[in-house]
């Protein structure tokens, strides 16, 4: 259908209209701004927030007014002409003309002309077009009327029609039709003088029941439509009929329409609806039963339901003359001759297309038969027999089957775009990264049961309906169609295919290939004898030469020195670097992943500098970063950690100081000497059990040295080998992680050279029960970091200061069930000589510590913290510095 626009407050001249189509704009109506199942609406602004149309929602809902009909009569001025002279009106924002003879056709003009309440402008003159008789089918009544025009809010009309021919051929009750979406009066009233007039309608009475209900099932999603009752359909208006459906009961074709301006706010949408229902049922002659189309779509992208009877109903409409009894309609409330179509409508007129359509397996860009019910000649000029079929575009534009211009001459050519985006897929839908726990793990992935999947496509996101995470080939989450990242945790342990599918709006669906996610089994600890696998200087494991700037030397730790060639799931290495020539940091990583930002050593020119690193095995092999200048790299293993139940479990015991050489505390008093060994009692110690304990986790520190040496830890009763846990340089306070076999309830500590205070305080152990926690690799990733504000304030760590981390429930480590984690902690920029000390968060400290320092030393150890109430707690006790902490693992029971 069409009809004129909102007109320009001007003066004088007549202006042409004859169609309506949508253009870009606004908010939409009702408060639906948003996704629902997958639909997206435009939000441009047109207009003032502080000033809302009379019309707008925010406007109707201050009151419970009726919709309101005012009619005023046309005087005859004789020689086919009629006129209503300007003059003021009640309120209204939509009118028309009707008129009460049938037989009598208006060969010439009608036209109209408003006066703006805003501005108090009178318009251009607009003008009308009759609708064809007979169009809602057979109807008691006769007359004629054109199709409505919205103007907005307006307070003044003038009307004139010219036959254009002889005098005294214009029709008799000729009236000026207008309508008040918000009216302040009593609902519209019934014009009751009625005659009776033919129908030209192709089929009998149609059926009053619906074929079946529900509706058929669609093969695309049913979009967000507006119902009826949201939009303010007022059931007094209406006629007093039941709904009627298509004779044939099945859905062949959709007929997209245009209706009035363009040039209106989408807040007001909804009082457009409201006014041209009011006009089809009260305000012209015959009175339809309902409104005349099926769905209605702004030009924001709200769908509205139309006609009444169900929107999964094959429901009979008004608005294709002589197709009615096989299709179903869209009308885009806008004009159209003059601008192109939003996109927003166009996508929600496939949406709507695509489901009705699909209801009864019409492909949108098919062609489909259709039964002629009137003989005519249609706007592209294809003459109809009564009775004949003819072969349709299954989606097609009003001037195919009726002489017309609509949907006009901007949208019709854009009716393919409403054909594509109705049969459309989701295309180059793909997985772009997995996180949230995920690690790569050869040529899949490994998580502890967190996972991030983030994907992309090219098709808008106003054109899908959803994606779904699939699991081993289950749905078990969708999010809208414009998310592109979602979270779960995978349940059970062993590999799961993950995948996304994603499912386009005209109910296509595209799914990624798999990717492989594996949720390994926990992990228990197996103690070797320490052993150098790693030695840059002679060659050993590696090739002999320093690692340069940004190089990488992969090192082969499975199927020697005691570790099993397969289920190998972590190796605990202690990594020393020595000989640098510039300030540098290494990470260490699993080989066949990318290397996240989390360091393990960091170091200055010329230093020597140890840490503990516990890195997940891949492909059996490990990764050595350098960042800058040159430096040669040790690494000598302590232990490993198995994907079976046959190793020991961890217990979290302390902090507590076993030994302090200073004070003769575990051991006797006195520093250890060169070559000097000392012997810590650990096993039935402080809480340690007699038995059963296969290894504790110990940080050793090296303080008040007389010279450069190391120290190494290793079981008592067993051979020391050339693996070393602390190198240190005169007058250095150096601290580090040591997980130590126990042979015989005993540790030894030998110091090479010059002689040495040395420290150790306990944070667990292994037991050989399975009573303890399993471990389970995770990153290594950053948690925190106070230079950036990452998961604590962006601060130094001053004086007596604590900062608090969460890590349960952050980055991959469950929010429950954990004992434990493995962090990685650099100071750096310190302003003093310090120490810092991690413990759980809500328990008191102890006096052991975890990092020593000097001012403007940067230094890491690894710390294997309990958790106690999901967060832990980092205390520095001079000057100010910075912390980071990286996570590498968790044990949990």
């Amino acid at each position: 259908m069409r009809s004129g626009r909102r007109a320009r407050r001007t003066t004088g001249k007549r202006v042409r209209r004859t169609a309506i189509g949508a253009a870009l704009a606004a908010a939409t109506v009702l408060g639906f701004q948003a996704a629902a199942n997958g639909a997206v609406f435009g939000t441009e602004d047109t207009g003032p927030a502080d000033q809302p149309s009379p019309y707008s929602t925010e406007v109707a809902k201050k009151g419970s007014a009726k919709d309101q009909l005012h009619k005023l009569p046309l005087t005859d001025k004789g020689k086919g002409e009629a006129v209503l002279s300007q003059r003021d009106t009640a309120p209204f924002g939509l009118l028309g003309v009707s008129w009460t003879d049938p037989n009598t056709k208006i060969k010439g003009t009608i036209e109209v002309r408003t006066r703006s309440v805003e501005t108090g402008e009178w318009s251009d003159w607009i003008d009308l077009e009759p609708y064809p008789v007979g169009m809602d089918g057979k109807r008691p009544g006769a007359g004629g009327a054109t199709e409505p025009v919205w103007v907005g809010a307006s307070d003044g009309a003038e009307a004139r029609v010219s036959d254009g021919a002889a005098a005294g051929t214009l029709p008799d009750g000729l009236k000026l039709v207008m309508v008040d979406p918000n009216g302040a009066g009593a609902a519209a009233e019934r014009n009751g003088d009625l005659n009776a007039a033919p129908a030209a309608f192709a089929a009998d009475e149609p059926p009053t029941t619906p074929p079946s209900v529900p509706g058929p099932p669609s093969t695309a999603p049913q979009p967000r439509i507006v119902t009826r009752e949201e939009w303010g359909a007022d059931t007094a208006v209406a006629t007093p009929e039941e709904p009627v459906y298509l004779p044939g009961g099945k859905i062949k074709a959709a007929f997209v329409h245009h209706t009035t301006s363009a040039d209106y706010d989408c807040s007001e949408s909804a009082a457009i609806v409201r006014s041209i229902l009011v006009y089809h049922v009260t305000g012209q002659n015959p009175p339809w039963r309902d409104i005349g189309y099926n769905f209605l779509v702004d030009k924001c992208g709200t769908i509205f339901e139309g006609r009444e009877g169900g929107i999964d109903q094959p429901v009979l409409g008004a608005h294709t003359y002589g197709f009615n009894s096989e299709s179903t309609s869209v009308a885009v409330i806008g004009n159209y001759m003059e601008q192109s179509a939003s996109n927003a409508a166009l996508v929600s007129a496939s949406r709507v297309i695509a489901y009705k359509l699909g209801q009864y397996g019409v492909n949108p860009a098919g062609k489909t038969t259709l039964v002629a019910g009137a003989t005519q000649k249609s706007g592209t000029g294809i003459s109809y027999t009564s009775g004949q079929s003819y072969t349709f575009d299954a989606v097609s534009g009003h001037r195919d089957g009726f002489n017309t211009a609509c949907p006009g001459t901007m949208l019709y050519p854009q009716l393919p775009t409403i054909r594509s985006y109705a049969t459309g897929t989701v295309a180059n839908l793909k997985i772009d990264s997995v996180g949230g726990g995920a690690t790569v793990a050869g040529s899949g992935y490994e998580t502890p049961g967190p996972l991030t999947l983030n994907w992309s496509s090219t098709t808008p996101a106003n054109l899908v309906h959803r994606f779904e995470l699939l699991v081993d080939g289950q749905m078990v989450k969708w999010v809208t169609g414009s998310t592109r990242s979602t979270s779960t945790t995978l349940t059970g342990y062993g590999a799961h295919q993950v995948a996304i599918r994603g499912i386009h709006t005209s109910g296509k669906t595209t799914t990624t290939p798999a990717i492989t996610v594996t949720v390994p089994g926990p992990k228990t600890f197996k103690p070797v004898t320490p052993t150098r696998l790693m030695d840059t200087r002679t060659g050993l494991g590696v090739a002999k030469a320093k690692v340069g700037a940004g190089g990488v030397v992969t090192l082969q730790v499975t199927g020697a020195n005691g570790i099993p060639a397969t289920g190998v799931g972590a190796v605990v290495l202690n990594v020393t670097a020595t000989n640098p020539t510039a300030g540098s940091f290494v990470s260490v990583y699993p080989n066949g992943t990318t290397r996240t930002s989390a360091s393990n050593l960091n170091f200055t020119a010329g230093q020597t500098i140890p840490n503990l690193v516990t890195v997940p095995v891949v492909n059996g092999k490990v990764s050595f970063y350098n960042h800058a200048g040159t430096v040669d790299l040790l690494a000598d293993v302590t232990g490993y950690y198995t994907t079976d139940t046959t190793g020991s479990t961890h217990l979290n015991h302390g902090p507590l100081r076993l030994m302090d050489t200073r004070s003769g505390l575990g051991v006797r008093q006195g520093k250890v000497g060169p070559g000097g060994v000392v012997t810590l009692p650990v096993a039935g110690v402080q809480g340690v059990p007699e038995t059963g304990v296969t290894a504790v986790v110990l940080n050793v520190t090296a303080t008040a040295p007389t010279a450069g040496s190391f120290v190494s830890v290793y079981p008592n009763g067993t051979t020391r080998t050339s693996a070393s846990n602390l190198n240190f340089t005169a007058g250095q306070t150096i601290p580090n992680l040591v997980v130590v076999p126990v042979v015989n309830g005993k540790v030894d500590f030998y110091n090479r050279a010059g002689s040495v205070d040395l420290i150790a305080d306990i944070t667990g152990y292994f037991t050989a029960g399975q009573e303890g926690a399993s471990h389970i690799n995770l990153g290594p990733k950053r948690l925190m970091d106070t230079r950036s504000g990452l998961g604590v304030p962006k601060a130094k760590v001053g004086p007596g200061g604590v900062v608090t981390l969460p890590v349960a429930g952050v980055e991959g480590v469950p929010a429950s069930g954990v004992t434990a984690v493995v962090l990685n902690v650099t100071a750096t920029n310190p302003t003093a000589g310090s120490f810092v000390s991690v413990y759980p968060d809500g328990t008191t400290r102890t006096s052991a510590s975890n990092l020593n320092f000097t001012a403007g030393q940067t230094i890491p150890n690894l710390v294997v913290v309990p958790v106690v109430n999901g967060k832990v707690s980092f205390y520095n006790k001079s000057g100010s510095v910075d912390l980071l902490a990286d996570i590498t693992g968790y044990f949990t029971k």
